[in-house]
């Protein structure tokens, strides 16, 4: 839950990169715009079960502790794309991503494209923080935990075929590594559907507004990025994108490796 705000750090070198010009790609199929599940959601719904901050938390967190208990690795296909608000692609960069529990990222390019200027200053900047992040070497502390922020339910909303939570967070101190917005929790098990958002502290000079959203999914047991978008306005420079793609999982779980021995252990009694 700290990548987006990796995300909006590594757009403030959008304010520098991009006023030098360089050659653009195509213009993408979709301009930057609402996901399909929030373009079906439902409106905000009453609160039918109160909840306090506190609570919310000790869900919140023990749905993390689970998953991090029981998730041990996974493989996906990310694409990387800065663009402006109407689909011009300035950089486009496909890569493997794998994460080995519990800290542990591995990147590998897949394809690159349009600005090197970009690719160098913005997309592999952004991976090479997030594997300093994976590792522990980030010293900035954004994870959404009780020291950071306080929760408050304001409601209860559908996203999609997911009932839920809505909750207003709010940062403990001003922070350009923390954010002020919304975080959608599915009712049943208290997964992340949802985040959005913008930075609690200005920058840059340069950049008058960021907005971020991301989106999650559920595979397995397990809700996972499938969609980042943030949106920053550069003054005197328009708006600028960054979306990232997730997609093509592979995971190993615990549950998964436990029914794989069991398999191997009958099969070799059977030999026997």
């Amino acid at each position: 839950m700290e990548a987006h705000l990796n995300i909006t750090k590594r757009l403030l070198t959008l304010a520098l990169v991009l006023p030098l010009g360089g050659a653009t790609l195509a213009a993408a199929d979709h301009p930057v715009s609402p996901d399909d599940r929030t373009a079906t959601a439902s409106p905000l719904q009453p609160i039918s079960h109160e909840l306090t901050g506190d609570e919310i938390f000790a869900k919140l967190l023990d749905h993390n502790r689970l998953r991090d208990a029981h998730l041990l690795n996974y493989a996906a296909v990310r694409t990387y794309k800065v663009s402006n608000d109407k689909g011009k692609i300035y950089a486009q960069q496909v890569v493997t991503v794998e994460y080995q529990a519990p800290d542990r990222k591995d990147f590998v390019t897949v394809s690159e494209e349009g600005s090197s200027m970009v690719r160098r200053l913005v997309l592999k900047r952004l991976i090479e923080s997030e594997k300093e992040t994976a590792s522990g070497r980030e010293h900035h502390n954004s994870a959404i935990k009780p020291n950071n922020y306080s929760l408050s339910l304001i409601g209860e909303q559908d996203l999609g075929p997911y009932h839920c939570y809505v909750v207003r967070a709010t940062p403990l101190r001003p922070d350009k590594y923390l954010f002020v917005g919304r975080i959608w929790l599915n009712a049943d098990d208290f997964g992340v559907v949802r985040i959005e958002g913008q930075p609690a502290q200005s920058l840059s000079f340069w950049i008058t507004r960021a907005d971020f959203v991301r989106q999650y999914q559920k595979i397995g047991e397990f809700w996972l990025p499938e969609r980042d978008e943030t949106l920053v306005h550069i003054r005197m420079n328009g708006n600028k994108a960054l979306i990232i793609d997730h997609r093509n999982y592979t995971i190993n779980s615990v549950a998964e490796a436990t029914a794989q021995g069991h398999a191997v252990a009958t099969d070799a009694g059977g030999q026997q």
